[in-house]
């Protein structure tokens, strides 16, 4: 299985308003890299958020803008690649939410919600939280919230998933972008 995870965390309630954002790539069902970068968003940080994830504004200001990452990411979000999210609408939608906001274009791709698939694949799961289904998995999330960690669990949530119940019924849960 060849896909990415990717996730976003954001300074405020805006969709435009990512601080960091992580990437981990699979190719044939091993994770051999990822990508990790502070954002700085050009919006004010909230305090609950700040709560959250930990990043504050001065741990941001001489970090790029989403704009100034996109030429080096965009090509991960192609139409032939399966981007994974553990709450893909969010993830999903910080991303089209920064593309709009730097008036940039549109991507394209193909997108696979964990929080979906183990709703429907782990339907005794007390919740579907990113930390509840590691802990329930056994996959290791030591530092939740933080882009890179919950990617990195995501992308392991769904090569669990590969492994117990292969790939066809993974299939339903792929939608275009």
């Amino acid at each position: 299985m060849n896909f990415i995870a990717m996730d976003f965390e954001t300074a405020n309630a805006a969709r435009h308003s990512a601080c960091s954002v992580a990437l981990v790539f699979v190719q044939d069902s091993q994770i051999v890299g990822n990508y990790y970068s502070l954002l700085r968003p050009e919006t004010d940080f909230h305090w609950r958020n700040i709560q959250v994830h930990g990043i504050k504004p001065e741990m941001v200001k001489n970090s790029p803008t989403f704009a100034e990452i996109w030429p080096e990411l965009s090509q991960y979000f192609q139409t032939q690649h399966l981007v994974a999210a553990h709450n893909a609408p969010f993830d999903n939608g910080v991303l089209k939410g920064c593309l709009e906001y730097y008036d940039l274009p549109e991507a394209h791709f193909q997108s696979l919600c964990t929080v979906r698939s183990s709703r429907k694949l782990f339907p005794d799961f007390e919740n579907h939280r990113l930390n509840t289904v590691c802990q329930n998995l056994g996959i290791t999330l030591n530092n939740h919230h933080d882009a890179l960690e919950d990617s990195l669990a995501c992308a392991n949530i769904l090569l669990t998933q590969e492994k117990l119940f292969g790939t066809e019924p993974l299939k339903q849960f792929v939608k275009k972008i």
